[in-house]
């Protein structure tokens, strides 16, 4: 089973930046360009060969909010999927 989303909901799941962080490490990056008139929505994303490594606090704790309420509203479909 494939569920196409959007670049828009990936992001607002916290997982682009800890799929960045993880990728940082290798001086890679997933990069977003948004609209400059819809600041939310995402125009492109490509990979990208990166100098900076990680981000900052403020970035990573919010990202890691959104994954833990990602995880609390799927964790039962999740584990289903798991299981199949």
């Amino acid at each position: 089973m494939i569920t196409e989303k959007t670049w828009e909901e990936f992001r607002k799941t916290g997982l682009l930046l800890l799929v960045n962080q993880f990728l940082h490490i290798f001086g890679w990056a997933i990069v977003i360009n948004v609209s400059e008139e819809e600041k939310e929505k995402i125009v492109s994303a490509y990979p990208a060969r990166v100098k900076f490594r990680g981000f900052d606090n403020k970035s990573t704790s919010e990202a890691y909010k959104n994954v833990s309420k990602y995880m609390t509203d799927n964790s039962k479909q999740l584990l289903q999927e798991s299981e199949e």
